[in-house]
C-alpha cells in the first residue's frame, strides 16, 4: 500500500519558513513583499483562486493588491494597468488570473508583465531561462511537485521519470525540472504510442492530462512514485484527480491524493517566488 504524500503538510511547512523571512525581511530590511492580482471578468473559479491566494499572503505577512476590471475592459486598459504595477516598488509580483475573456490576448499580457515580477514565470524570458537551467522563478505546479517528490526522499539521480502532458504550464517545465536534476525523462501526450507500456516503465510518474480516472493500475510499475496533478470533476461532481487512485494505490510507494495533494502547494510556491523576487529587487538575492 503506497505512502500519501500530504500536500498540506509540506505546503503548512515551506509556508511557515515564507512566514518567518518575511518578518524577518521586515524588520531587518523594511521590505513588505507584495503581491497584486488581476481578475478580469466574472469566472467563479477565478474568483476562488484569488480569494485564495489573497488569504494566503495575509497568513504568511505579504501585501495582497487586488485589481478587479470588468469582462468589457479593453486589451489597452489591462495593459495599463500592468505597465502602472511594473513601475510601482510596493508589487513585487504580479498575477494575471486566467482564463482572460476572449477578446484579451493571453501571449500580449503575459509579455508585458516585467519578467522580475513573473511570479507564475510564463515570460518567454522566464521560460527560456527555466530551459538553461540559470532561472530566478519557477512555474507553481511543477515546482510544487518537485518539492512533494523530494519529500518522498527518492533519489531523483538517473530515475526513470514519465510526465503525460505536454502543456505549456505544467507538462513541458515539469519535464526539464525533472531533466536539471539528472532524471531521465519521457514526456507523453495523446499521439503517444504504446502509453500504457511507457508509463509502466515510469519510477516516477506525473499525470497532467486534466481526464479523470485516466491513469490505471496496468500503467503503473509496482513500487513507483505517482503524482496526480489533475483537478477534475467525475461523473457525479465529485473532485478526482487523473490517477483511478483505488486500483493504483496498492501498486505504488507513493501517490498524492486528490485533493490535497498538489493542490496546495501551488498557491505556496507563488509566495515563494514573491519573496524572491522583493529580495531579488532589493539586491538580497538568497
Amino acid at each position: 500500500m503506497a505512502k500519501l504524500i500530504s500536500g498540506k503538510a509540506v505546503s503548512a511547512a515551506l509556508r511557515t519558513q515564507i512566514r518567518e523571512e518575511t518578518a524577518a525581511l521586515r524588520e531587518n530590511h523594511g521590505i513588505h513583499p507584495g503581491l497584486a492580482v488581476v481578475l478580469v471578468g466574472n469566472d467563479p473559479a477565478s474568483q476562488i483562486y484569488v480569494r485564495n491566494k489573497q488569504k494566503a499572503c495575509e497568513e504568511v505577512g505579504f501585501r495582497a493588491f487586488e485589481y478587479r476590471l470588468n469582462e468589457n475592459s479593453t486589451q489597452e486598459q489591462l495593459l495599463d494597468l500592468i505597465r502602472v504595477l511594473n513601475k510601482d516598488d510596493k508589487v513585487h509580483g504580479i498575477l494575471v488570473q486566467l482564463p482572460l475573456p476572449k477578446h484579451i490576448d493571453e501571449q500580449t499580457v503575459i509579455l508585458t508583465i516585467a519578467p522580475e515580477k513573473d511570479v507564475d514565470a510564463f515570460h518567454p524570458m522566464n521560460v527560456g531561462r527555466i530551459m538553461i537551467g540559470n532561472y530566478e522563478f519557477l512555474p507553481c505546479t511543477p515546482a510544487g511537485v518537485m518539492e512533494l517528490i523530494d519529500s518522498t526522499g527518492v533519489d531523483l539521480n538517473g530515475a526513470n521519470c514519465v510526465v503525460v502532458g505536454r502543456s505549456n504550464i505544467v507538462g513541458k517545465p515539469m519535464a526539464m525540472l525533472l531533466l536539471h536534476r539528472n532524471a531521465t525523462v519521457t514526456i507523453c501526450h495523446s499521439r503517444t504510442r504504446n502509453l500504457a507500456e511507457v508509463c509502466a516503465g515510469a519510477d516516477i510518474l506525473v499525470s497532467a492530462v486534466g481526464k479523470p480516472h485516466f491513469i490505471r493500475a496496468d500503467m503503473i510499475k509496482d513500487g513507483a512514485v505517482v503524482i496526480d496533478v489533475g483537478m477534475n470533476h467525475d461523473e457525479n461532481g465529485k473532485l478526482c484527480g487523473d490517477v483511478e487512485f483505488a486500483e493504483v494505490e496498492p501498486k505504488a510507494s507513493y501517490i498524492t491524493p486528490v485533493p490535497g495533494g498538489v493542490g496546495p502547494m501551488t498557491i505556496t510556491m507563488l509566495l515563494k517566488n514573491t519573496l524572491h523576487a522583493a529580495k531579488l529587487m532589493n539586491h538580497l538575492d538568497d
